[in-house]
């Protein structure tokens, strides 16, 4: 009985993360689906081809005002990448609209503090910033475009020509056919994904019941403070792939982490990583083929990793690292 129980409940934690986040997810692939049906690929070239500092700026505002799901983020950076954005551009959206979105901070502030929101929105600007610098060293042009290309094939077969492209706003927000090509994009890009969705909660729902002590066993906590805080730069982000979860719905488990001891780097390198867990490293492998997948991956955690280093050493130098944790029952009290 106590494994149709643990069944039960897992099925559960996975049912009640899905029904919390549709609405992101939704939302996410609804906008990725009118830029792929109407915004020309002139366009997004002209606006986010580069990576200089007006087209990274650009993106990390897009990102910033979008939806906090990483999912859905990935699917409309992925839209943006076919129509002729730089994998910089993509990736600042990726990040921006996974760590700088207000519903986020609001989630943070209200189970772990202020510090933490402060430290995730200025976090989610060096993310973008450290990630243009390192992206060369990882990541060739030739490759970037190979991609691109792998990318526009992925929906090869599904595609047809947008109308429109050669609409007003107007005439498309009234037109039965560009409606169309946006229930065609979204109905595709569902199609794509939904396994790999699935199950991304279905395996967060089910590690959800391991309890506090798995996690926090794989955090040094009585080390000096120089190796403890890159131990747990280096395993939170490890921690994030093996919970699986996305975005908001990490933020319980950081609070829990940082009651159970977690340092502070630790627990915001634990925040960063929800673009690196394993449903969406296979989304990227169908999006953009093996070798770019595994390279931004790469990409990611160098960055998460400096970042987070980074944090800590600022917030711990003007002394805004809190001191008191708070317990289990504070953080679920809160939950309630």
């Amino acid at each position: 009985m106590s494994v149709i129980n643990a069944i039960l409940d897992g099925l559960s934690n996975a049912f009640l993360m899905a029904w919390a986040v549709w609405w992101a997810l939704v939302f996410g692939f609804a906008i990725s689906a009118i830029v792929q049906a109407w915004v020309p690929r002139e366009r997004i070239q002209s606006a986010l081809g580069g990576s200089g500092v007006r087209s990274l700026a650009l993106a990390t505002g897009l990102g910033a005002a979008s939806s906090s799901c990483s999912y859905a983020a990935i699917a409309i950076a992925k839209s943006l990448f076919q129509k002729g954005a730089s994998a910089a551009s993509a990736l600042a959206f990726q990040f921006a609209s996974t760590n700088l979105v207000i519903e986020l901070g609001i989630v943070i502030w209200v189970l772990i503090g202020w510090q933490f929101t402060l430290a995730e929105f200025v976090g989610g600007l060096l993310l973008v910033l450290v990630m243009s610098l390192l992206l060369r060293l990882f990541v060739s042009r030739q490759l970037e475009e190979e991609a691109r290309l792998h990318a526009q094939d992925a929906d090869t077969g599904h595609q047809h020509h947008s109308a429109g492209e050669r609409m007003s706003v107007r005439q498309r927000l009234t037109s039965a056919s560009a409606w169309s090509d946006v229930a065609h994009n979204f109905r595709n890009d569902w199609t794509m994904l939904w396994k790999e969705i699935a199950l991304g909660f279905l395996l967060a729902g089910f590690i959800g019941l391991l309890g506090n002590d798995f996690f926090n066993g794989l955090f040094l906590e009585h080390a000096p403070a120089l190796p403890r805080l890159i131990e747990n730069v280096l395993v939170g982000p490890l921690i994030a792939v093996l919970s699986f979860v996305c975005s908001v719905g990490n933020i319980p488990l950081a609070a829990v982490l940082w009651s159970g001891g977690i340092g502070f780097g630790g627990v915001i390198a634990f925040i960063f990583a929800d673009l690196i867990v394993i449903p969406i490293v296979l989304i990227y492998r169908k999006y953009y083929g093996t070798k770019f997948a595994i390279r931004i991956v790469a990409l990611m955690f160098v960055t998460m990793v400096i970042v987070a280093l980074a944090i800590d050493g600022i917030f711990s130098g003007l002394g805004l690292i809190p001191h008191l944790r708070p317990s289990r029952g504070d953080i679920f009290g809160k939950v309630k």
